[in-house]
Order: structure tokens, then C-alpha cells, then sequence
């Protein structure tokens, strides 16, 4: 049975026709929904600042609004942290074949259960309770989608799973990751998780296997989720192998629609912008990961604004809050003007919210009767806070700050820093026994 959940003293960021509109006041939860929303007077409340209903949880000011979403994630790479990679990473297929190809080849179903783990655990801390994986492990294909939404549902977070399916690996396990997308769409989908078709990059997909997928995902109204451009070389390789450019095949072969994901987006043209715009597929941009790899940057400005663009992390991290906040400085170190990046920065807060709601169409904008997922920032406004001035507030107070609780379906899966319900010592302890194995397993590379 759900909890009865009262959050005293709290600004509620409500999303409205494209807008927020801050409320201060008390919000209550009842059955996984919000029930109530007391409004109250800021100003008042610092006269008597900690006099509040016993059973009432006090926020003391801070600010709530909708859960994070992480629109590009790589859960399997969690575990790869010091590992002694058995080669030279100067450049973008180095750092493939002799990091990640050589990670993803090693992974069994512990090491994904506790890479899972991981990521739930940093996610919750994160106040992403939202998460699109993109998911490889080709010794371990079957059930390994199933396996990862075990994890997630464990934590009570909600997903969008999908296996790459790539044609670098043998001819059975193409066939066995396009089985293992379709089989969690089947069976495992529900009101947690939605499934999405996983593809890895252009350059390592034939045409014959981009065909098979586009008769999938148009008999099942599905989206793709693949990397796109992410370096020079996808543009050079697809050329090389199939005589034509990323965005021309996934044209060609029905691949783009309004439900698709492409990550990255460094290398592309005026006119591939423009077939993606065409196509109301989103482009997740994940910047950190972007500049660690060295493969350059997408060209901020010169995106349409008509198409969505979505914040990822590419399984550098959880933190959403990190991409957004470098996604507004690089705006501005292009010379833009204030209003402009602000306007920009805006205009992805709300791609965000109308994009995750074309898969899960109960994602909350704080309203009465709404599914009760929201997230507390440990954000205290130190000045005035209206509709005009909230950006500023956004921008420059809360992404600087940490997360101070978070609600999931109307229970508290983090309260003032503490993981309800999870022991971590517990799960770290498991976490580093298979991050071990992973280890060994790559000192036996070098």
C-alpha cells in the first residue's frame, strides 16, 4: 500500500502550456498521486520556518519539480572505471575497440545485474528516475533487457530499454539482439518500461540489417535509438561500406520518425538537419562525453529549433544536471546573447517534457491527480522567485546544487539524502565483486 505523503514548505514547479509556474506551499500525496497543492505565503513562512505538522515532511523552502531524464544512457558501462584498457585511446575507434568493444564483449549477466545496481543507485542520488539505456552485451544477449528492468523496477525507476544491434559481432548475434529488442517489447513492457529499437552506429550496420529493422519497428510503431555522427569516422565508414552517408540511409530505410533517438549529432549538415527536422525525430546531445573523447562538438547553433533535443549523459555519469548546465555555457561561449541562450536553454527543458511524454504519457507536471514523480533540489531561493525570473534561478541556483529527496509513484525513494530502503554498503559490496571480475578479465587483454 502506497504512503500518505504531506511536503511542507515547498516551491512546486508546475509545468503549464509550455511554461513554469512556481507555487509555493504544501503538496500532498495520496494513493501515487497528488492529491493537494496548499498554496501559502513565502515571505510568512521564514517567520516561523520550522513549525510544521508532525507528520509532514518540511522542505524548508527548497525547490520541487519533474523527475530528470537521462535520454542517452549506458548502463553496461558502469563498471569500467580504472580498468587497464589493452591499448592506445588517442582517437574515437581506438577508444571503441580497445575500451568499449572490448567491455561489452566481457560482460556476463552478474556484471550487467550490478552495473544495473549501480546506475539505479547514482540515478536516485541524481534525481533522474527516468532512463533510456541503450544496452550491448553480446556474449550475454538473451534476457539481458528483462534483466537490467528487473534491477530498475527494484529501485521503482521507470525505462526505455533497448539491445544495440550491430553487425560487428557474428551473423547470430545480429539476428539474437534483433530477437532480444523485440522479446522485451513483448514481454516486458508494461507501465515501468517502454521499449525503443536499439541500433549502434551506421558504420557497423549492412543495409540487408537495416532493412530487417525497418520492417520491425513499422510493424510495431516503434522508434530506433543509434549514435549518429558521433565522429568523422561514421560518415567516412558508412561511405566506405555502403556508398552513402548515416542520415540518407536511415532515411532511405524508414528509420526516422517521431518516437527515434539520435544520439550525438557532432558531424551532420544543414541538409541532414533538415531530413531529421522533417522527421520530428529528437537528437540527444551528450556533451561531456562529446569533449572526453575529443570528437568535437554539435553545432549548437545552427540546429533548427523545430527539432527536439534532449539531454544524455552517454554513460559517462548520471547527472543530468551537469549536461544541461555545460549545454547553456556552451551556448553562450558561441556568442550568444543571454536572452537568446536562455530562450534556447528553455526551449530543451520543454523538449525534454513533450518528448518523454510520447512514451510515457503520465509524466507528471506537478498538477493535482498527477502520477506523484517529482524531485526536491537542495535550493533555497535567496531572492524574489516568479514566472520571469525562474530561469535565472534554474540556470545559475539549482543546477549547482544537489538533489535533497526524490519521489517515485508516490513514495520516497530518497529523503534528505538517505536511500530509503536500500542498504549501499551492501550493493557496493556486490557491485565491486563483479567490477573485479571485470577487471581481471582485462588484465588478461593487456
Amino acid at each position: 500500500m502506497k504512503e500518505k505523503i504531506t511536503i511542507a514548505n515547498a516551491w512546486i514547479f508546475q509545468v503549464d502550456d509550455y511554461s513554469i509556474n512556481p507555487v509555493f506551499g504544501d503538496i500532498h500525496v495520496e494513493k501515487g498521486k497528488i492529491s493537494r497543492i496548499a498554496p501559502k505565503n513565502f515571505t510568512e513562512f521564514f517567520k516561523h520556518p520550522h513549525k510544521v505538522n508532525p507528520k509532514s515532511f518540511n522542505a524548508g523552502g527548497r525547490v520541487i519539480t519533474t523527475p530528470l531524464v537521462n535520454f542517452h544512457e549506458h548502463i553496461y558501462s558502469r563498471l569500467a572505471k580504472g580498468l587497464p584498457v589493452p591499448g592506445p585511446m588517442n582517437e574515437f575507434q581506438q577508444i571503441l575497440q580497445n575500451l568499449w568493444w572490448n567491455l561489452d564483449r566481457a560482460l556476463d549477466q552478474n556484471m550487467i545485474v550490478a552495473s544495473a545496481k549501480m546506475a539505479a543507485l547514482e540515478s536516485i542520488r541524481n534525481g533522474v528516475t527516468y532512463i533510456f539505456d541503450h544496452h550491448s552485451s553480446p556474449e550475454y544477449i538473451e534476457n539481458s533487457l528483462c534483466s537490467i528492468a528487473e534491477v530498475l523496477l527494484d529501485y521503482n525507476l521507470r525505462g526505455v530499454l533497448c539491445f544495440e544491434t550491430t553487425d560487428r559481432n557474428d551473423v547470430s548475434k545480429t539476428k539474437s539482439s534483433k530477437e532480444e529488442n523485440m522479446k522485451f517489447y513483448q514481454e516486458c513492457t508494461g507501465e515501468h518500461f517502454r521499449s525503443i529499437f536499439g541500433l549502434h552506429a551506421s558504420f557497423t550496420l549492412s543495409d540487408d540489417t537495416l532493412e530487417e529493422v525497418s520492417q520491425l519497428i513499422n510493424d510495431n510503431n516503434l522508434g530506433i535509438h543509434i549514435h549518429l555522427c558521433e565522429d568523422i569516422s561514421d560518415r567516412e565508414i558508412s561511405k566506405d561500406i555502403a556508398g552513402a552517408l548515416p542520415v540518407a540511409r536511415l532515411k532511405e530505410f524508414g528509420l526516422l520518425n517521431n518516437k527515434s533517438i539520435l544520439s550525438h549529432g557532432v558531424h551532420l549538415t544543414k541538409r541532414e538537419f533538415d531530413v531529421i527536422e522533417e522527421s520530428n525525430s529528437a537528437i540527444a546531445l551528450n556533451p561531456d562525453s562529446n569533449m572526453n573523447n575529443g570528437v568535437g562538438l554539435p553545432l549548437l547553433g545552427k540546429i533548427p529549433l523545430s527539432i527536439p533535443l534532449l539531454c544524455g549523459t552517454d554513460g559517462m555519469h548520471t547527472d543530468i544536471r551537469k549536461t544541461m548546465k555545460t549545454l547553456f555555457l556552451l551556448y553562450r561561449h558561441l556568442g550568444k546573447s543571454f536572452e537568446d541562450a536562455f530562450k534556447w536553454f528553455r526551449k530543451i527543458y520543454f523538449d525534454q517534457y513533450v518528448f518523454v511524454k510520447r512514451y510515457f504519457d503520465d509524466y507528471p507536471s506537478l498538477q493535482i491527480n498527477d502520477r506523484a514523480d517529482f524531485i526536491m533540489w537542495d535550493y533555497i531561493p535567496p531572492t524574489p522567485l516568479n514566472k520571469s525570473n525562474i530561469w535565472g534561478h534554474f540556470i545559475y541556483g539549482m543546477l549547482e546544487r544537489p538533489i535533497h529527496s526524490v519521489v517515485s509513484n508516490g513514495s520516497f525513494l530518497m529523503k534528505n539524502y538517505e536511500l530509503i530502503n536500500i542498504n549501499e554498503i551492501d550493493e557496493y559490496a556486490e557491485i565491486h565483486k563483479q567490477g573485479r571480475k571485470l577487471f581481471e578479465k582485462f588484465k588478461k587483454l593487456a
